[in-house]
């Protein structure tokens, strides 16, 4: 006698915690609300990196440091920051969303608590280490999270609301650490991130799913990347760094002996990459030419971005001779329209090219920087505030259209990976940038030392031209990004 068929075994429910689970449980804007959690942690990087610049002086007089260990804060900051990036993919399978971004927070607030409570600056130095290496991971996930939880049509709008927050963080960590510092010392700018972490962190525990990008469920036995690697990495990014802060100094040598051991190292990790199972830095992302050029315009781009961060305000104080206080009332208008701008950028990503909105605002910016080559002390503020404004247009036209139309060139596997990467060659170029501005910048003002005031005026004038030919060349390669006849 033949069994009588089984009924149909019904699939065992998702777990509470997955992605498909929680879109279910808080409903279709569920997304929304994972952004807004990513981007408060993103923020709270942000602060990190910006708040402790103004404690330098308190915590130099508080150490009894000279000037190149205070430049540490900021570089070793800068460069744990960068080398983190890179392990993003790893940590995000091994960890998921939620585990790997709780930790994370844990890591930047011990970082901010234990460093305001330190007593010797080598434990400070530590703890800026500590909170650089959980940054640089937070401020990656989120271009991850934009990828794989919008549709193509929401990415551009999602990358500009997530921009603005971006955006902000920066523009209000320098002006709220100023007054921590009056109030309460150095130890207070510290402490400030804490608050950001809390809120981060609570948020994620409602939000963010345990899968792995893509609703991928979480793989503990993924292999960690190369750690040979990895401490190549670090190496050649700490003698960089160093190096180009040697090259501030006389004799010349040991800088140049440092960055030629950087470059070196350099290329045996490249090299090393294309061998080992489970490489740092994925070669095959740049087998993808849109990747490619978008990897190039990331690397000149970042050296544009932080070295212009530094060059202007510096230009004013110092060649113009403005007083602090209007060159902030100069800067304010520009960090406003930045903060307009990008959320209007990314709704224009979602319905114009992308290789051509990233174009022409890399030439808005190169454009402003060769205008600032003619600004004197005669120029009316007016018009000082003015191009200041025009190249935050074009750096917010930038943001969006970077991110998405480099993601939107690999496979989607490899999303975490090409974020990652990204990231990291953005904040490469910056450290190199605003090394290279000041270096450039040193030099021109003693080959023009006996002019005086218009000798200063143009050894200005000439960085801010080189910096507009460099922008200029990474306005060629966006160009260049555009996809063939019949491509979509």
């Amino acid at each position: 006698m033949p069994e009588a068929p089984t009924a149909p075994v019904p699939p065992a429910p998702p777990g509470r915690n997955t992605l498909a689970a929680m879109q279910q449980r808080h409903g279709p804007h569920h997304r929304w609300w994972v952004m807004l959690t990513v981007m408060i942690g993103n923020m709270a990087a942000l602060m990190a990196a910006t708040t402790v610049n103004v404690a330098v002086p308190a915590i130099s007089r508080q150490f009894q440091l000279g000037q190149q260990d205070a430049q540490w804060l900021a570089t070793s900051f800068m460069g744990a920051m960068t080398v983190s990036m890179l392990s993003t993919p790893w940590l995000l399978q091994r960890l998921g969303y939620r585990r790997c971004y709780a930790w994370l927070l844990l890591l930047l607030g011990l970082g901010g608590g234990v460093g305001g409570l330190s007593s010797h600056f080598g434990l400070v130095l530590a703890m800026r280490v500590v909170e650089g290496l959980a940054a640089g991971v937070l401020q990656t996930i989120p271009g991850v999270i934009i990828m794989h939880a919008f549709a193509r049509h929401e990415q551009g709008r999602a990358m500009g609301i997530f921009g603005f927050g971006t955006v902000l963080a920066p523009a209000l960590g320098p002006s709220v650490g100023g007054v921590l510092v009056d109030m309460f010392g150095w130890r207070a700018v510290f402490f400030f991130v804490l608050p950001f972490c809390i809120t981060a962190a609570l948020l994620a525990r409602r939000y963010l799913p345990h899968n792995a990008p893509g609703g991928a469920p979480v793989n503990r036995s993924v292999p960690p990347p190369d750690r040979w690697s990895l401490l190549m990495l670090t190496v050649a990014l700490a003698a960089l760094l160093s190096g180009l802060v040697g090259l501030h100094d006389r004799p010349l040598w040991p800088g140049l002996a440092q960055l030629a051991v950087a470059a070196l190292l350099a290329l045996a990790f490249v090299r090393r990459q294309r061998r080992v199972s489970a490489p740092l830095l994925q070669m095959a992302l740049f087998n993808h030419p849109v990747y490619r050029r978008a990897a190039l315009v990331a690397l000149i781009y970042g050296a544009g971005l932080f070295g212009s961060t530094y060059l202007l305000p510096l230009f004013m104080l110092v060649a113009l001779g403005l007083p602090a206080s209007q060159v902030g009332q100069v800067l304010m208008p520009a960090g406003l329209a930045l903060a307009i701008t990008i959320p209007l950028a990314g709704r224009l990503a979602d319905r114009a090219p992308l290789w051509r909105t990233l174009a022409i605002g890399l030439l808005v910016m190169a454009g402003t920087f060769a205008v600032m080559a003619g600004v004197g002390t005669a120029t009316a503020v007016a018009w000082l505030t003015l191009w200041a404004v025009l190249g935050r247009i074009g750096l917010g036209l930038v943001i969006p259209s970077l991110s998405l139309s480099a993601m939107r060139a690999v496979e989607s596997q490899r999303i975490a990976a090409g974020t990652g990467t990204m990231n990291f060659l953005r904040q490469l170029g910056g450290a190199v940038g605003v090394n290279a501005v000041g270096i450039g910048l040193e030099w021109r003002l003693q080959a023009h030392a006996a002019l005086g005031v218009a000798g200063t005026l143009r050894a200005f004038h000439e960085v801010f031209l080189l910096m507009a030919v460099v922008t200029a060349a990474a306005a060629v390669a966006a160009w260049q990004m555009r996809p063939r006849a019949g491509a979509a």
